[in-house]
């Protein structure tokens, strides 16, 4: 295809990037280190870390892993924790081992957990006590045979880290009661590490870095195998959209997405890596006036966030009152970015907040915003050098850039494929490279992407994927449920919440009782917001329930109120 999009880039960004340029994940992070070696790399409740210490106690956690728990390359080790100094360490620690990093979401539930760790055959984990009781229910139903330890003020000073996590376990009780008994902690697996030996494992491009888990095109979630290529190359193509405008060795980037979330982990984390920056890491982003008075305390250059963070940012009014004019790099994605949230965006910091657009299975970046746009256009931006994207219809012909199909993306970036589900990974990949988004789209004239609709299932809520066939699966395991479908509805602060409509097998059952059963089995954004009792469910002539006849009810339901607004009051 004519890249014809390309065109539209400044003249400063490569229609091409090299994806090659180190071997690995690890000789990038290496390099760095050594490069930028007494500056700072990670910021976190005032506690500076520097590339030297960074790359020291990531040797010495890399060496335990060796020596210690007898790990070899390949194995798969599982992080549990929100922005901490503990994270990178650990990540690049089990990098530097040869060993696959598997990414879980600390708010998981414990059959979220006890998938996951199953499915993905981890054999370690890494986890902060605040989470500790979950993995304490499921851990004897799993593979993982070690379990490493830290609190929330591991990594802080030691009067301060004291006080925390004092204050975290015994003033705010943030800690519930767990037993592992044979658990390490991560202060002595460093103390260890340090004492022994380190081998620099042999990896390439083609070796696993990182199983990322994502719900794919429907269900259960899956383990997407990105490469330390994938990975490598998404960093290039990130700095190749954004680092014209940011300077090697001089930025500072707030970092309030968890660093488990693919965008955060490639931009934030590895970018930044590799450019020399400083990540301001943000434990708890939810707390906007402390979030706030954070940021007060330094001169930020780029800030990465969801629609909602933003939004939440400028509903804070002490925020308008910060000094931006250090700030040139204002990065939305993980969810559509609003009209009204990227102009008052611009309007408070005098930056524009450029969107992106990707997939797990992408690593994640497809799209970008050009960094000089001067206005906010409703596209999702144009496809990041070295990445191709074609539209396709139902049957998979390619249409033009004129018409609506489906994307479908190839480039370096893309995934090996889904671990070990050979048959889902023939539904999302072709043999010749292209993978199918689920995301219905046309281009406008100047080649920018514009999303008309989804064609996956898959709910949005603040920038997480949510899938209606998990949704369904628990509210269906409640006695009292005879049937259920889930949708996406849309939301003005979340972009979507969860609506789940349900025939009652029990006429006693109530919204209450249906809330608080979900509540026990999924993920606080995974928690329907809205349940709605029918007396039938739309289906096929084979029985298959119509998710999509309830959304275009939905649709017509809004339309008609919209209708109905607009009528000339009598």
């Amino acid at each position: 295809m004519d890249k014809v999009w390309l065109n539209r880039y400044p003249e400063d960004v490569p229609a091409e990037i090299t994806p090659d340029q180190y071997p690995s994940l690890v000789e990038m992070f290496e390099q760095s280190a050594q490069k930028y070696a007494d500056q700072t790399a990670f910021i976190n409740m005032g506690q500076v870390m520097t590339f030297r210490k960074l790359e020291e106690r990531s040797r010495a956690f890399a060496a335990y892993l060796q020596n210690e728990l007898k790990l070899k390359k390949g194995d798969r080790v599982a992080v549990m924790m929100p922005n901490l100094l503990q994270y990178p360490i650990a990540l690049f620690g089990i990098l530097r081992a040869g060993c696959v990093a598997v990414n879980v979401n600390p708010l998981y539930t414990p059959r979220e957990l006890e998938h996951q760790l199953n499915d993905a055959g981890a054999k370690a984990i890494v986890i902060v006590s605040n989470f500790a009781h979950t993995l304490e229910s499921i851990v004897k139903n799993t593979g993982v045979e070690h379990v490493i330890l830290t609190r929330l003020g591991d990594q802080l000073s030691r009067p301060k880290g004291t006080l925390v996590n004092f204050v975290v376990k015994y003033v705010k009780k943030m800690v519930p009661k767990y037993d592992l008994p044979h658990a390490i902690s991560l202060r002595s697996a460093l103390r260890k590490g340090r004492r022994m030996q380190y081998v620099k494992p042999f990896m390439s491009g083609d070796d696993t870095a990182f199983l990322q888990y994502t719900g794919g095109t429907t269900g259960v979630a899956k383990g997407a195998i990105l490469t330390h290529r994938n990975m490598l190359a998404n960093v290039m193509q990130a700095k190749a959209a954004y680092g014209p405008v940011l300077t090697e060795g001089r930025e500072l980037v707030v970092t309030a997405l968890p660093l488990y979330h693919v965008f955060a982990l490639t931009v934030n984390c590895l970018l930044f890596i590799e450019m020399g920056g400083q990540s301001l890491l943000i434990t708890n982003p939810r707390d906007i006036p402390t979030f706030v008075k954070e940021l007060q305390r330094y001169p930020f250059t780029a800030i990465t966030g969801v629609n909602t963070l933003f939004n939440a940012l400028l509903n804070n009014e002490d925020f308008s009152k910060l000094d931006f004019s250090n700030l040139r790099l204002s990065v939305g994605g993980g969810m559509a970015v609003q009209r009204a949230v990227a102009e008052k965006w611009q309007a408070t910091t005098g930056n524009y907040l450029l969107e992106g657009y990707g997939l797990t299975e992408c690593s994640p970046l497809v799209a970008a915003y050009p960094y000089d746009l001067v206005e906010y256009n409703g596209s999702i931006g144009l496809p990041v050098p070295s990445t191709e994207v074609r539209l396709v219809d139902d049957e998979g012909n390619v249409v033009g850039n004129d018409q609506v199909g489906e994307l479908q993306v190839r480039g370096p970036q893309v995934m090996k494929g889904y671990w070990q589900r050979p048959d889902d990974t023939k539904d999302i990949l072709t043999e010749d490279g292209w993978l199918s988004t689920g995301d219905i789209v046309r281009f406008d004239q100047d080649g920018f992407l514009h999303i008309v609709d989804r064609k996956k299932d898959m709910i949005l809520v603040s920038g997480f994927n949510v899938y209606p066939n998990e949704i369904e699966d628990v509210v269906a395991l409640h006695g009292k449920v005879l049937e259920v479908a889930a949708i996406g509805v849309p939301h003005h602060v979340s972009g979507e919440i969860v609506k789940v409509c349900v025939v009652k097998r029990d006429s006693t059952l109530t919204r209450d009782d249906l809330i608080a059963h979900c509540r026990e089995h999924l993920t606080g954004y995974k928690v329907p917001k809205l349940v709605e009792f029918r007396d039938e469910l739309p289906k096929t002539n084979v029985g298959k329930i119509l998710r999509r006849a309830l959304r275009e009810e939905l649709d017509q339901k809004q339309e008609q109120s919209a209708e109905k607004a607009a009528e000339p009051q009598a």
